[in-house]
């Protein structure tokens, strides 16, 4: 008997059942690997921090500034997480300080640099949106246009990767 897809819940039950039928004839992860072959070369701090500011600058130049941007090895999926932003405010003397900081999964070196994207878009977003509404949605979409598709696919992974098979383990 095959497992719930639970990274794939929200979907529609006929999809689940496309994306189960693949998964049960083991050829998920070659669709997968077809479609993002390469992992990219994001792997320390600095190079996640860069890559960041990049688009930041690119997309939202007039947000607020990012103080901290790192992989974090605390965030797991299991605590229904990928990646967080957080807004962080303190009363330092007669002033009000306030930090914005994205943090990012470890999981995220070794992916695609589709999925690092979406990650990072997604929080990005958060610097102008706090709220997953239709807003949240449109300015992910406006940085990455292939957003929903991306994300369902890093669901995908996921998926596999639950079940013991991480596709880009060997980082081709």
């Amino acid at each position: 008997m095959s497992q719930q897809l639970k990274y794939l819940a929200a979907y529609p039950a006929e999809l689940q059942l496309q994306v189960q039928k693949l998964l049960d004839n083991h050829q998920l992860a070659d669709l997968l690997l077809n479609k993002y072959p390469h992992c990219h070369s994001v792997k320390t701090n600095r190079t996640l921090y860069d890559y960041v500011m990049g688009l930041k600058n690119q997309y939202l130049k007039k947000a607020e500034r990012l103080s901290k941007i790192e992989f974090d090895p605390r965030i797991h999926v299991i605590h229904n997480a990928l990646g967080t932003h957080r807004y962080i405010s303190r009363v330092q003397g007669a002033k009000l300080k306030s930090k914005n900081e994205i943090r990012v999964s470890t999981l995220f070196k070794n992916v695609p640099e589709p999925f690092l994207n979406m990650i990072v878009v997604h929080e990005l977003a958060h610097l102008k949106e706090k709220e997953h509404n239709k807003a949240f949605y449109q300015m992910c979409c406006h940085m990455m246009p292939d957003y929903h598709q991306v994300e369902f696919d890093l669901r995908i992974h996921l998926s596999l990767k639950e079940r013991g098979h991480d596709v880009y383990a060997k980082n081709h």
